[in-house]
């Protein structure tokens, strides 16, 4: 499948639901994003992205998925098997920034 090249006006639209302090397309930040632990792999996204909460995830993935870019969601990068790549390059969704637990369902237990 053919994914689309994240441009200008998309990359204006993560910074409508993110803001300025959130979004990341720097040869560094990129570089950063492309690897994890595993040896030897390595992919370079075009966008990384820091939501701060559920709603601009809903957001990100809605839009990603009506303009079909590819988005890879990554934590502390620290795994063995390179689950995390972002392989068909695209957006990175670090999930970072989501750090707290909001509310337990007890009955549940979730």
């Amino acid at each position: 499948m053919a994914y689309k090249k994240i441009n200008n006006e998309d990359r204006s639209y993560f910074q409508s639901v993110v803001g300025d302090s959130n979004i990341f397309y720097s040869e560094e930040v990129l570089k950063e994003y492309s690897h994890d632990e595993t040896e030897d792999l390595s992919f370079l996204p075009e966008v990384v992205v820091k939501p701060q909460n559920t709603s601009q995830i809903s957001e990100i993935m809605k839009y990603c998925n009506s303009q079909n870019i590819p988005v890879t969601p990554c934590g502390a990068r620290t795994g063995l098997s390179g689950g995390s790549l972002p392989v068909e390059s695209g957006l990175v969704l670090s999930l970072e920034k989501l750090n707290s637990i909001v509310e337990i369902d007890e009955r549940n237990l979730q």
